[in-house]
């Protein structure tokens, strides 16, 4: 084994991999941001504010085509060779196409090769992010006590809220110190140029962290019997992708519509800054975390299922609030409509890790686990900004938006109690690694 050969403490993982993750979700998240600020004219300047919106935004979009695409390649390196290696070269890939994005030239220097060159990075940012995922919350997962997998496979998925937390702060930094003017033309490059720290994070992670526990002979069988994990989990669980698959892309619509499209939807129609619609932003990624963190400590106890439906309802719930709220303008009405909205996402979000890992087979969990959050990904995440947009477009009235939202939530009630899952035990089990991590964790 490459790297560290001697077994990695939990708290090890935990830390190497929220560190990892955070920074692959900032560079990911940066993008959006950017759409909806500044690669309308950048990138797309002979159309109309609206064709621009919705041209920045399909470019955005295409990150969450890529992911699949990434899901399957680092899914089979992961569950073949192993989640180190395969989360390493995402991180690496990650990086690369980030830090490439700063360095771009505009439409007004290279005419129409500049957005097809964003189209193609972004694709990058999209298959690196689909096999980051995967790997960071397996590590977690796996170096977990078995009663407390959903609990510490969330701790990676904190790296959404920090990403976006990060990048909106990076923002807000630099449209205060830089002019408007600049801003557009140099100052929207810095924060995908901060990327280049992800190569220090990869490089920390493929030689001090251990690979998971979980693969041993595990892993060796399906070395010699399968060729491909991501084929074989397609035959062996196809109803069990779909259906959580799609489920889970009610709670991506209802995240990306809040921290991209309502950024574009707050400043473009409602008539609030840049700052206080990021900064609104900013603040309900704590009540994300919070939520997240409460979700999977309860799925650890009750059934993930359960935790997960009570999330998409809320979601689904809040939707017909959500816009109302935003449309009276004002900064502390933004704030409640975010902040609400965030809380059902992030409940549901953090089942996820351990409802995933209970749904596959070690050999076949890094595949299995990606297919289903990338499927969701790409329904809701990626297009339900240009799908609100569109709807907002066409229709005139944000009530669709709404309702639209509240439909995703709705198909995702029906699905999810028809997952299976494995039996684990509700009560714990003595651990002795959870000792350790404690104690790390009280030491650190």
């Amino acid at each position: 084994m490459n790297g560290s050969t001697s077994p990695s403490r939990p708290f090890r993982v935990v830390v190497s991999t929220v560190l990892g993750s955070s920074v692959e979700w900032y560079d990911f998240l940066i993008y959006g941001t950017a759409a909806a600020l500044v690669f309308g004219p950048a990138f797309f300047p002979s159309a109309s504010p609206v064709a621009g919106v919705l041209a920045s935004f399909a470019t955005f979009a295409v990150g969450f085509v890529a992911r699949p695409i990434g899901g399957a390649v680092f899914g089979h390196i992961g569950d073949k060779v192993g989640r180190k290696r395969a989360l390493t070269a995402a991180l690496l890939l990650m990086a690369a196409s980030t830090t490439l994005i700063g360095l771009l030239p505009t439409y007004a220097a290279v005419g129409p090769l500049a957005p097809v060159l964003l189209v193609v990075l972004r694709l990058v940012q999209g298959v690196a992010v689909g096999g980051q995922w995967g790997g960071s919350m397996l590590l977690a997962t796996e170096h977990a006590p078995r009663h407390r997998r959903a609990l510490y496979g969330s701790i990676p998925q904190l790296g959404v809220p920090v990403g976006l937390v990060a990048g909106s702060v990076v923002y807000l930094v630099l449209t205060r110190v830089i002019a408007a003017d600049s801003f557009s033309v140099w100052g929207w490059r810095l924060p995908f140029l901060f990327s280049v720290v992800l190569f220090g994070v990869a490089y920390y992670i493929h030689h001090h962290v251990a690979d998971s526990p979980e693969l041993g002979a595990d892993a060796e069988r399906s070395a010699r019997t399968e060729k491909s994990p991501v084929l074989q989990v397609i035959k062996e669980r196809p109803g069990a992708i779909v259906l959580a698959g799609v489920a889970y892309a009610a709670v991506q619509a209802a995240f990306y519509i809040a921290v991209t499209g309502i950024v574009d939807y707050g400043t473009r129609v409602v008539g609030m800054s840049k700052n206080e619609m990021l900064g609104a932003v900013l603040i309900s990624m704590v009540g994300f975390a919070g939520a997240l963190m409460l979700g999977a400590f309860l799925s650890d106890l009750i059934d993930r299922r359960i935790v997960f439906a009570i999330g998409v309802a809320w979601t689904g719930a809040w939707a017909f609030a959500l816009f109302p709220l935003v449309n009276g303008g004002g900064f502390r009405r933004v704030v409640l409509a975010l902040f609400v909205a965030q809380l059902g996402g992030g409940f549901a979000t953090g089942s996820l890790p351990g409802l995933a890992a209970a749904m596959f087979p070690a050999r076949l969990r890094y595949s299995g686990a990606s297919l289903v959050y990338q499927l969701g990904a790409i329904v809701g995440g990626g297009l339900a900004p240009f799908v609100m947009v569109a709807l907002l477009d066409a229709t005139g009235s944000s009530v669709f938006v709404s309702v639209y939202l509240a439909s995703t939530s709705l198909v995702a009630l029906v699905l999810i109690p028809f997952v299976r899952v494995a039996e684990e035990p509700a009560v714990p089990v003595a651990d002795p690694d959870e000792a350790t991590c404690a104690t790390e964790i009280n030491n650190a």
